[in-house]
């Protein structure tokens, strides 16, 4: 019985994979003597910044195996005992989370701006700088403002290599939003009573808080139901002169000036061409908009 032991431990170390080369770790793109010498004492003899081999990239490896370690020995002079495999690699470690924050944090420059990690990249990276840059974040989907992004950044290694990262990321800032308190119509001002002002978040990028004054006077290009958000690409500047209001009308003859005050038939803003009808001929002529409730018509139009 214990002869079948031995043999099956002699046949399971025969068939056993070689074990990998502690590596040793590089810090520039170049491998030199002093590397050798800082494993292998016999290279102390060689100059320190002799040139011995290039780097490997970050999750490869660089082995100098026996044979070519002789040939080293020989080229420096050195006598050297039977050596083993000698391996190099940059060292590698998963994303610091807390450093890419950081990173991020020092991005933005956005005080008070919330940022969560959701998930990293997940291979290991070199030790190095971490940078995320703003060209490198993502934009939410209007729909979901506070959502999940992507940023994507580098680790600064070596010398002045960069290995590409990425993170997704929610990120927010403590903003006032305002909700409508009631269902507004389209082309309707909004008064001061149909909104209220909410504590909430944004996205902290290209983010603008809007005041009450931008909202109050505005017209919804749609009908918003009531407790929407009301946001800037939903509204519109309300018009100069609406529909059925009195306009003056300035009309202009060279220099003779004749005014008159008519019916506005269609609406518009300061520069629009719109309908009016003179209450006295009850004629529809052409006015461009000057002001509230003004306009200017060239004479000859018909009035």
């Amino acid at each position: 019985m214990k002869l079948r032991v031995l043999v099956v431990l002699g046949w399971t170390a025969w068939f056993a994979p070689a074990q990998e080369p502690s590596c040793r770790p590089v810090e520039g793109d170049r491998i030199l003597a002093r590397d050798l010498a800082a494993a292998l004492p016999e290279f102390a003899a060689a100059p320190p910044d002799s040139l011995v081999g290039q780097a490997p990239v970050p999750g490869a490896q660089r082995v100098f195996h026996a044979s070519e370690l002789q040939m080293l020995a020989r080229r420096f002079g050195v006598v050297l005992a039977a050596p083993g495999d000698l391996c190099f690699a940059w060292t590698v470690e998963p994303l610091d989370r807390a450093q890419a924050i950081a990173a991020m944090q020092n991005s933005l420059q956005v005080p008070g701006a919330k940022i969560e990690i959701a998930q990293t990249i997940s291979d290991r990276v070199p030790k190095g700088r971490v940078e995320f840059p703003l060209g490198g974040l993502g934009t939410p989907s209007p729909g979901d403002p506070t959502g999940p992004v992507f940023w994507r950044g580098d680790v600064i290694y070596g010398d002045n290599h960069r290995f590409a990262i990425w993170a997704r990321v929610t990120l927010a800032v403590p903003c006032r939003r305002f909700i409508a308190t009631e269902s507004l119509r389209a082309g309707q001002p909004i008064a001061a009573r149909q909104v209220r002002a909410i504590v909430s978040t944004c996205f902290p990028v290209g983010a603008k808080e809007i005041s009450l004054d931008q909202v109050t006077g505005m017209m919804p290009i749609h009908s918003i139901a009531a407790r929407t958000e009301l946001r800037l690409d939903l509204l519109a500047a309300p018009n100069d002169v609406n529909r059925g209001d009195d306009v003056q009308v300035e009309v202009r003859s060279g220099n003779a000036r004749v005014a008159l005050t008519a019916r506005a038939v269609t609406g518009g803003r300061n520069g629009d061409t719109i309908s009016v009808r003179n209450p006295q001929s009850n004629r529809v002529f052409q006015a461009r908009i000057t002001g509230k409730d003004t306009a200017v018509v060239e004479a000859g139009g018909g009035i």
